[in-house]
């Protein structure tokens, strides 16, 4: 038995690996992996790159010295090769993504820029509708004011801040708050409405248009690349442990057949 891993009183032959990949759920994200360099392999980096990108591997994962690079190699099972491949992975796979998405990104954002956009809002939600019918109109006669409202009737968590919440993206509420927010102007009170189990008095205090900054196109970018690669995903098929064993001998079995049918032609 050709053992490839030893922990504790457990060694692990290659046969044993596949089986204990799928055993513990790891096979999907050694698969991710594996198209991952599929995809950046024909990507290059600059002697400069290569340095950067080691510089920004080795403060990230707190690597100071040659004795803590050894130390990484042992401790991953590395050769170096596969340590400097690492090192400028991320810069190849930003390559890859800006040379596939970097030209799609604007016509992307402005699809998604709705679900982008971000609101302050206040809520006060209760069970009882009467109780809700009430609380609006005190708010909108001015009888008391929506933050003391919403400490004191507020069934949920934003009681603990007078019923304010946000910044939040558009698409984070319940899709009927999103809906109501979407179409109010700010300092709007909405009258009760029922969502699910709530009776809601909604007011939107601020919408926050989305900008395509930097940080938003990197986001983008990630988002694109991302349904890419679920995409991928999909197209892999994992072989059962079984199956794999049936292969492997099925293939052991016709090369020792191929010996065998060479050995004869020779002495024939």
């Amino acid at each position: 038995m050709n053992l490839v891993l030893q922990i504790g009183d457990k060694g692990v032959s290659e046969s044993e690996l596949y089986y204990l990949l799928a055993q513990y759920k790891l096979l999907p994200q050694l698969a991710k992996e594996i198209i991952i360099d599929q995809a950046i392999a024909n990507f290059e980096c600059t002697p400069e790159e290569k340095t950067l990108g080691q510089q920004q591997f080795y403060q990230k994962h707190r690597i100071a010295s040659e004795e803590q690079v050894q130390a990484w190699l042992k401790h991953y099972g590395m050769t170096p090769e596969q340590l400097a491949h690492l090192t400028v992975r991320d810069l190849k796979l930003q390559k890859f993504k800006q040379l596939t998405w970097g030209s799609q990104i604007e016509s992307y954002f402005l699809k998604c820029k709705g679900k982008l956009d971000r609101v302050v809002y206040s809520l006060i939600r209760t069970k009882d509708s009467g109780i809700a019918q009430e609380l609006y109109f005190r708010i909108q006669e001015g009888e008391n004011s929506f933050s003391e409202i919403a400490k004191e009737y507020s069934q949920g968590s934003e009681a603990q801040t007078g019923g304010l919440i946000g910044p939040v993206e558009l698409n984070v509420p319940h899709p009927n708050i999103s809906q109501i927010l979407s179409a109010s102007q700010p300092g709007q009170l909405c009258s009760p409405q029922r969502v699910g189990e709530w009776w809601i008095i909604l007011r939107l205090e601020q919408y926050i248009s989305a900008q395509l900054d930097e940080t938003t196109r990197r986001r983008l970018l990630n988002e694109l690349f991302e349904q890419w690669l679920s995409t991928q995903m999909e197209k892999v098929e994992f072989m059962p442990f079984n199956q794999l064993v049936v292969n492997n001998n099925q293939e052991t079995e016709n090369r020792e057949k191929a010996t065998v049918n060479l050995s004869h032609s020779e002495l024939s």
